[in-house]
Protein backbone atom coordinates (compact mmCIF):
# COMPACT_ATOMS: atom_id res chain seq x y z
CA UNK A 1 0.00 0.00 0.00
CA UNK A 2 2.48 2.28 0.98
CA UNK A 3 4.33 1.49 -2.20
CA UNK A 4 1.33 2.65 -4.25
CA UNK A 5 1.00 5.44 -2.98
CA UNK A 6 4.79 6.74 -3.27
CA UNK A 7 4.21 5.73 -7.16
CA UNK A 8 1.07 7.85 -7.09
CA UNK A 9 3.49 10.62 -5.11
CA UNK A 10 5.95 10.06 -8.22
CA UNK A 11 3.59 10.12 -11.28
CA UNK A 12 2.01 13.24 -9.94
CA UNK A 13 5.38 14.98 -9.63
CA UNK A 14 6.26 14.03 -13.00
CA UNK A 15 2.87 15.01 -14.89
CA UNK A 16 2.98 18.63 -13.11
CA UNK A 17 6.43 19.30 -13.52
CA UNK A 18 7.50 20.58 -16.55
CA UNK A 19 10.71 19.62 -18.70
CA UNK A 20 13.49 21.81 -19.23
CA UNK A 21 14.01 22.22 -22.48
CA UNK A 22 17.82 21.64 -22.25
CA UNK A 23 17.39 17.86 -20.73
CA UNK A 24 19.34 15.08 -22.33
CA UNK A 25 16.01 13.32 -21.83
CA UNK A 26 13.41 15.68 -22.29
CA UNK A 27 12.52 14.14 -25.75
CA UNK A 28 11.65 10.61 -23.93
CA UNK A 29 9.72 12.67 -21.16
CA UNK A 30 12.29 12.63 -18.56
CA UNK A 31 14.28 15.12 -16.54
CA UNK A 32 17.71 14.55 -16.46
CA UNK A 33 19.06 12.70 -13.69
CA UNK A 34 18.65 13.53 -9.67
CA UNK A 35 18.57 17.17 -10.91
CA UNK A 36 22.08 17.15 -12.07
CA UNK A 37 22.65 19.80 -15.22
CA UNK A 38 22.54 18.15 -18.65
CA UNK A 39 26.14 17.47 -19.96
CA UNK A 40 27.16 18.81 -23.29
CA UNK A 41 26.98 17.04 -25.78
CA UNK A 42 30.62 15.69 -26.87
CA UNK A 43 31.77 17.74 -30.01
CA UNK A 44 31.44 15.28 -33.37
CA UNK A 45 34.61 13.63 -34.56
CA UNK A 46 35.88 14.26 -37.97
CA UNK A 47 38.22 12.32 -39.82
CA UNK A 48 41.14 13.41 -40.54
CA UNK A 49 41.07 13.28 -44.02
CA UNK A 50 38.62 15.96 -43.72
CA UNK A 51 40.14 18.23 -41.92
CA UNK A 52 42.13 21.42 -43.04
CA UNK A 53 45.26 23.32 -42.27
CA UNK A 54 45.58 24.79 -39.02
CA UNK A 55 43.02 22.10 -37.81
CA UNK A 56 44.65 19.31 -39.58
CA UNK A 57 47.81 19.88 -38.48
CA UNK A 58 47.25 20.00 -34.90
CA UNK A 59 45.06 16.70 -35.12
CA UNK A 60 48.19 15.17 -37.08
CA UNK A 61 50.95 16.26 -35.00
CA UNK A 62 48.65 14.53 -31.55
CA UNK A 63 48.32 11.54 -33.46
CA UNK A 64 51.74 10.90 -34.66
CA UNK A 65 53.01 11.43 -30.51
CA UNK A 66 50.24 8.72 -29.55
CA UNK A 67 51.40 6.41 -32.60
CA UNK A 68 55.35 7.07 -31.98
CA UNK A 69 55.12 7.50 -28.02
CA UNK A 70 52.39 4.58 -27.84
CA UNK A 71 51.18 2.67 -30.04
CA UNK A 72 54.27 1.50 -31.99
CA UNK A 73 56.28 1.33 -28.98
CA UNK A 74 53.68 -1.23 -27.02
CA UNK A 75 52.16 -2.69 -29.98
CA UNK A 76 54.71 -2.03 -33.24
CA UNK A 77 56.20 -5.55 -32.84
CA UNK A 78 58.80 -6.67 -35.33
CA UNK A 79 58.94 -5.26 -39.02
CA UNK A 80 58.98 -7.95 -41.42
CA UNK A 81 57.73 -8.61 -45.21
CA UNK A 82 55.23 -9.83 -43.11
CA UNK A 83 54.41 -6.82 -40.74
CA UNK A 84 55.70 -3.64 -43.04
CA UNK A 85 56.15 -0.74 -41.34
CA UNK A 86 56.62 2.91 -42.81
CA UNK A 87 58.61 5.85 -40.51
CA UNK A 88 56.27 8.42 -43.16
CA UNK A 89 53.36 6.56 -42.29
CA UNK A 90 51.49 10.26 -42.41
CA UNK A 91 51.95 10.46 -46.35
CA UNK A 92 49.97 7.47 -47.29
CA UNK A 93 46.24 8.61 -46.57
CA UNK A 94 44.29 5.13 -46.37
CA UNK A 95 47.15 4.46 -42.98
CA UNK A 96 46.83 7.85 -41.58
CA UNK A 97 42.91 7.35 -41.45
CA UNK A 98 42.74 3.61 -40.05
CA UNK A 99 45.40 5.09 -37.30
CA UNK A 100 42.89 8.39 -36.86
CA UNK A 101 39.97 6.37 -36.35
CA UNK A 102 42.19 4.03 -34.16
CA UNK A 103 43.26 7.12 -32.01
CA UNK A 104 39.44 8.01 -31.57
CA UNK A 105 38.62 4.86 -30.38
CA UNK A 106 40.96 4.44 -28.25
CA UNK A 107 40.15 7.43 -26.70
CA UNK A 108 37.01 6.28 -26.00
CA UNK A 109 37.27 3.37 -24.35
CA UNK A 110 39.76 4.55 -22.01
CA UNK A 111 37.14 7.43 -21.23
CA UNK A 112 36.53 6.08 -17.13
CA UNK A 113 32.65 5.99 -18.75
CA UNK A 114 34.02 3.34 -21.22
CA UNK A 115 33.97 1.24 -17.75
CA UNK A 116 36.74 -1.54 -16.46
CA UNK A 117 36.28 -3.60 -19.70
CA UNK A 118 36.43 -0.95 -21.75
CA UNK A 119 40.33 -1.39 -22.92
CA UNK A 120 39.95 -4.79 -23.30
CA UNK A 121 36.93 -3.53 -26.03
CA UNK A 122 39.13 -1.47 -28.15
CA UNK A 123 41.90 -4.22 -28.06
CA UNK A 124 39.28 -6.69 -28.89
CA UNK A 125 37.42 -4.42 -31.60
CA UNK A 126 39.62 -2.05 -32.72
CA UNK A 127 43.80 -2.54 -32.19
CA UNK A 128 43.44 -6.38 -33.51
CA UNK A 129 41.85 -5.20 -36.57
CA UNK A 130 43.12 -2.48 -37.58
CA UNK A 131 47.14 -3.19 -37.45
CA UNK A 132 46.30 -6.43 -39.19
CA UNK A 133 44.79 -4.06 -41.79
CA UNK A 134 47.40 -1.47 -42.04
CA UNK A 135 50.83 -3.95 -41.46
CA UNK A 136 49.21 -6.66 -43.58
CA UNK A 137 51.50 -8.16 -46.18
CA UNK A 138 50.29 -7.00 -49.34
CA UNK A 139 48.77 -3.95 -47.10
CA UNK A 140 49.21 -0.14 -47.98
CA UNK A 141 52.74 -0.01 -46.07
CA UNK A 142 53.73 -3.19 -48.18
CA UNK A 143 56.28 -1.32 -51.07
CA UNK A 144 57.94 0.11 -47.70
CA UNK A 145 60.29 -1.14 -44.80
CA UNK A 146 60.23 -4.35 -44.45
CA UNK A 147 63.88 -4.43 -42.61
CA UNK A 148 64.46 -1.86 -40.00
CA UNK A 149 67.95 -1.95 -41.27
CA UNK A 150 66.41 -0.75 -44.46
CA UNK A 151 64.20 2.25 -44.42
CA UNK A 152 61.98 2.66 -47.46
CA UNK A 153 59.45 4.63 -48.59
CA UNK A 154 56.89 4.09 -51.46
CA UNK A 155 53.18 5.46 -52.35
CA UNK A 156 51.86 2.91 -54.24
CA UNK A 157 49.35 4.19 -57.13
CA UNK A 158 45.65 3.71 -56.13
CA UNK A 159 42.89 2.39 -59.11
CA UNK A 160 41.97 4.78 -61.49
CA UNK A 161 38.85 6.54 -61.84
CA UNK A 162 36.11 4.22 -63.06
CA UNK A 163 34.98 4.11 -66.46
CA UNK A 164 31.73 6.02 -65.21
CA UNK A 165 33.79 9.36 -64.07
CA UNK A 166 36.23 9.17 -66.38
CA UNK A 167 33.36 9.44 -69.28
CA UNK A 168 31.76 12.29 -67.66
CA UNK A 169 35.06 14.07 -67.16
CA UNK A 170 35.98 13.57 -70.62
CA UNK A 171 31.97 15.16 -71.69
CA UNK A 172 32.68 18.24 -69.56
CA UNK A 173 32.81 21.51 -71.18
CA UNK A 174 36.34 22.76 -71.45
CA UNK A 175 36.86 25.94 -69.84
CA UNK A 176 39.19 29.01 -70.73
CA UNK A 177 39.90 27.07 -74.55
CA UNK A 178 39.84 29.49 -77.43
CA UNK A 179 37.86 28.60 -80.42
CA UNK A 180 40.92 28.26 -82.08
CA UNK A 181 42.79 26.28 -79.43
CA UNK A 182 40.05 23.70 -79.29
CA UNK A 183 40.02 23.22 -83.18
CA UNK A 184 37.17 25.69 -84.38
Amino acid sequence: MDQSAEQARQLDSLASAPLPSNSAFGAFGMAGFAGMPPQPAPPEPRPILELGGEEYEDELDALSDWVDDFLIRVYGAEVTTAAPWCEQWQEHDDVLAWLHALWLAYQQHKDPEAGLSGLFVWHRDFLTHAMATVRAAGGPLSACMTDPARPAHRLLPGPPPSARTSAAAAEEPKENVEPDQAGG
